[in-house]
């Protein structure tokens, strides 16, 4: 397990706006959800991703993969590496008053975090988080090449929330030359490509959201809990709901 010192600083949640529809019919069903903060140059990574492989088809499960880029300097650029993604984890580590970020991390329901290759701590808490009651349900409905969705509480919320929209690629291959890992071929699962903030909500009344589709790209949308982040503007906390919309 690799570990490395946070220096950065975190990223400001965005509310990028949200458009009327028609309340959908369809409740979506509930999902937990998975991060694996991974990297192709960590030597500890790839026991984690052949976990989060094998939990991905999990019914009930929205399971990501997470390429960070601290790790690059090792030898080997990771090629699906967002900067973004490293400063994600890195709020996760501050709103858990930890002091560095590791990989291969996994937090599962924005809450519990683990090492991501021990596969019975994971799956133990992927079952806790089933059994949590639903705070939130989240109603979608098909609408031309994206998706009409409805964001309802079941009663009112203690935190303001952010409503996001994950994009990811189903696999990917990659031949790792150098570093490392080199000379493996490795596969990766429901790798992440962009992590949007789609409109912040108080929980109070329905929140109403025209999602655009993506060619090529699966997407899920993510209910999270906003923690106070101190000089920055907020933290991650709880998912309160999350959906598959392909």
């Amino acid at each position: 397990m690799k570990r490395t010192v946070i220096t950065a600083g975190i990223g400001l949640w965005l509310a990028l706006g949200a458009a009327s529809g028609a309340l959908a019919q369809t409740v979506a069903p509930p999902q937990v959800v998975v991060e694996l903060f991974t990297s192709q140059g960590c030597s500890s990574c790839p026991p984690a991703d052949a976990l989060l492989r094998e939990i991905a088809g999990q019914p009930g499960v929205l399971a990501l993969s997470l390429h960070v880029d601290y790790w690059d300097y090792l030898g080997w650029e990771d090629t699906l590496a967002q900067p973004s993604f490293t400063s994600r984890q890195k709020a996760y580590a501050y709103a858990a008053e930890a002091r560095a970020v590791f990989t291969p991390q996994v937090v599962v329901g924005g809450i519990a975090s683990m090492n991501g290759s021990d596969g019975a701590a994971v799956r133990g808490q992927i079952a806790s988080n089933s059994a949590m009651p639903q705070q939130v349900q989240l109603h979608v409905q098909r609408d031309g090449t994206g998706w009409l969705v409805d964001v309802i509480a079941s009663s009112a919320l203690s935190s303001d929330v952010v409503v996001q929209l994950v994009r990811y690629m189903p696999e990917v291959q990659v031949a790792i030359l150098r570093g490392e890992n080199a000379g493996r071929k490795a596969t990766y699962v429901n790798v992440a490509t962009e992590w949007l903030t789609l409109a912040e909500w108080d929980g109070t009344s329905p929140l109403h959201l025209k999602v655009p589709g993506a060619n090529a790209l699966l997407s899920a949308l993510i209910v999270q809990t906003m923690k106070p982040g101190g000089r920055y503007a907020a933290l991650p906390g709880q998912v309160l709901a999350a959906a598959r919309l392909n």
